[in-house]
């Protein structure tokens, strides 16, 4: 290290080069000993990727440096623009974590190698494992927020050098950007990044519909640019007489958003670019308002149109005041009324007060979200599977919300399609784990109830409840479904125990061998192998599917080639009675008599399939995930299963089948209209409780013959 040293030396006594000046000149908020610091890891980097170049021909150089402008924008500390510049010096050079903390400091090498671990993730992983390095980047996130913040800068540098990649390569990363960083950066109520990568990657996932959008837009933004003055000028006039120093911007259309409207709305692309779009800027909170009462009187507003993100601001902190107005010859006009700093705040969201984060003890809305929301991430990061983590997070970071109050009046803000459950959940763990029912503005309703906005919602709870595993098929909140699911683990263990340990048993016997057979040190050497402390939990890993039973299996046997396996596979059993360990999907309802295969969930434990289930052909790349499943003689027990109706759409055609359905004392748990035809016939989809396949046989003759009724089946998803 000593001739690098030299070097840097050498270096830093010159005069800095143009790019480092380019940088320090946007540093202008950082004082002398911070730009010092700055151009020190400048050269550092420099000299470390002296002989490395970019797939685009350009010296490596290029890259982090500007990492490190985009940082600058966002006006972060010197030690996040250090890191920026020094991010890939651990992974391509010869630097090592000790020379960086040696000389540039701890907490920069922390950053560094924040940034490295997130660099490993690989495209086109399995699922579990895509899941998991997404585990991995929420987790960095927790630890320090500047990690994520250097990283999604690194990835708006790279995708705007994606042209040099292969076609394959360049559809994998924009896509990852699309459902992953760009969300991301939406979260933390970074605008200007989140645009940049969604407009990006949008270019390089769907080309097509780049290339043809982004040409009828700026044909259509050239015709609107007349009708935009005249708006902009009655505005401009209206607010200068009322005294108001204001600031009047035209908002840019960004492409990804255009297609994102079209296709989630189902709107054509007139209906979505005949929308004039307007900012307008002002000094004080109350001049928003101000503001928001003029333009009122220049054109009038569109009923339901109104936003108040002030007032409740976004999941994200964002804030400013939203309306709709009818413009000339009723064209649409959208305004958002902030303040300058509202405005500062919704380009750089957390970033943009970050440099008072040691000096300011006033926490600002962007902040005090984002912690909300890493104080979630953190509660819910010790799940057993990585794909559950991933959805629970997903909820999180496509925040549609709405908001609801307490009795008391405090606002909460959940996620679209909440219910009670979720409700009770977000005011305390305590109070969802023992709610009984719940009252929506004074009207008592079931927990299952889906909350709107603006409603007052009343939680009624027991000391004697606990959750019901039902739950988990409503509620929409990670919180509500980690700690529900946190409850039923600990509940079931006794459950889970004996599943795990019927399918250990099953596996070996597969395998050719008995569990009476097994030495005792084999099973230790298991144990010690898989780190578990005793048989009790191999079993309940097994049960949760966390572990394969097969595989187990075979590696307490030894190497698969010195046994003979048992060609009989003995199935699994299925008694219909074995609680929550074992469900029946909806996507196939099996019962008695049907052929079935049982599927190993990370998620969900033993999940029993109907051989001729589309899940079934879907998941056999998984083939050792599946386990041979037939039922026990003798079942008592019903179970759910799914007839579709067709009849014709007659007065008491849905009377006469759901009559037939209770004469052969079977259950109708729900029915709904699946589908209605112009030929005035509908299918009624029968959700019924039945013991077994010869008895469904029964009823379905039985229906069949009503006058009504032209066709019965059974319903597979």
């Amino acid at each position: 290290m000593d001739q690098f040293l030299e070097k840097a030396a050498v270096m830093l006594d010159e005069k800095p080069s143009k790019p480092i000046k380019k940088l320090i000149a946007g540093l202008g908020y950082l004082d002398a000993n911070d730009h010092q610091l700055i151009i020190k890891a400048f050269v550092y980097a420099s000299i470390a990727h002296e002989t490395q170049s970019r797939e685009t021909g350009e010296p490596y150089i290029y890259h982090p440096l500007e990492v490190a402008k985009t940082l600058a924008e966002l006006r972060l500390d010197r030690e996040s623009i250090a890191a920026a510049l020094l991010h890939d010096v651990l992974e391509d050079t010869v630097l090592t974590d000790d020379f960086i903390s040696q000389e540039f400091g701890k907490e920069i090498l922390s950053l560094v190698d924040g940034v490295s671990k997130l660099d490993q993730i690989k495209y086109g992983e399995s699922s579990h494992a895509q899941a998991e390095n997404f585990r991995k980047m929420m987790l960095a996130m927790v630890k320090d927020i500047r990690v994520i913040l250097i990283k999604l800068a690194d990835r708006l540098h790279n995708i705007q050098t994606l042209h040099a990649l292969g076609r394959q390569k360049q559809f994998n990363i924009a896509k990852e950007t699309l459902q992953i960083y760009a969300p991301i950066a939406n979260r933390l109520g970074i605008y200007q990044m989140k645009t940049n990568l969604e407009n990006e990657a949008f270019r390089y996932a769907y080309p097509y519909r780049y290339k043809i959008l982004k040409k009828t837009l700026k044909r259509k933004l050239g015709n609107q640019k007349r009708t935009l003055k005249i708006i902009t000028g009655r505005f401009r006039k209206n607010l200068k007489k009322s005294g108001l120093k204001t600031s009047i911007q035209s908002r840019e259309k960004q492409l990804f958003s255009v297609y994102s409207k079209m296709k989630n709305k189902h709107l054509s692309f007139d209906q979505v670019i005949d929308v004039y779009g307007l900012r307008i800027i002002v000094d004080k909170v109350e001049e928003c308002y101000q503001a928001l009462g003029i333009v009122h009187q220049i054109y009038k507003p569109i009923a339901g149109k109104f936003k108040d993100y002030i007032a409740i601001p976004r999941i994200n902190g964002y804030q400013s005041i939203h309306t709709s107005l009818l413009g000339p010859n009723g064209t649409p006009i959208e305004v958002q009324i902030r303040t300058e700093a509202m405005d500062k705040v919704a380009d750089s969201g957390i970033a943009a007060h970050w440099k008072y984060k040691l000096d300011d003890t006033e926490d600002i809305a962007p902040q005090i979200k984002t912690r909300e929301w890493l104080a979630t991430i953190k509660e819910i990061q010790g799940t057993a599977h990585p794909e559950e983590f991933l959805e629970s997070i997903k909820v999180d970071l496509f925040p549609d919300k709405i908001y609801v109050f307490t009795p008391k009046g405090k606002i909460l803000r959940l996620p679209i399609n909440s219910t009670c459950v979720d409700f009770a959940y977000a005011i305390h763990t305590d109070v969802g784990n023992s709610c009984i029912g719940a009252k929506i503005d004074r009207i008592q309703t079931p927990l299952r109830t889906i909350l709107k906005s603006g409603q007052t919602v009343d939680i009624m709870t027991s000391r004697y409840s606990n959750p019901d595993p039902s739950w988990l098929s409503f509620i929409t909140t990670a919180k509500a479904r980690h700690n529900i699911r946190t409850y039923l683990k600990q509940l079931n263990a006794a459950e889970t125990i004996t599943l795990g340990k019927r399918l250990f048993n099953n596996a070996l016997t597969t395998l050719g061998k008995k569990q009476r057979n097994v030495t005792k040190k084999q099973i230790d050497n298991l144990l010690d192998d898989m780190g578990f402390k005793n048989i009790e939990e191999l079993h309940e890993s097994i049960g949760l599917g966390d572990k394969n039973p097969i595989l187990m299996a075979q590696i307490l046997l030894g190497d698969p080639g010195d046994r003979t396996e048992n060609k009989n596979h003995s199935p699994l059993l299925i008694k219909g009675t074995e609680g929550v360990s074992i469900s029946f999907p909806k996507c196939c309802t099996p019962i008695p008599g049907d052929t079935i295969i049982g599927h190993l969930s990370t998620q969900r434990g033993l999940v029993i399939h109907r051989r001729n289930c589309a899940h079934v052909a879907n998941f056999n790349k998984q083939g050792s995930r599946w386990i041979g499943a037939q039922w026990s003689d003798g079942i008592k027990h019903g179970l759910s299963t799914e007839i579709m109706v067709h009849v014709l759409h007659q007065p008491g055609s849905f009377a006469e089948v759901a009559g037939k359905i209770a004469d052969n004392g079977c259950n109708v748990e729900q029915v709904a209209i699946s589908r209605e035809y112009e030929d005035d016939t509908v299918d009624l989809l029968f959700l019924i409780q039945i013991k077994n396949r010869q008895e469904l046989a029964v009823v379905m003759r039985e229906i069949k013959g009503l006058k009504n009724v032209l066709k019965v089946s059974r319903h597979l998803h």
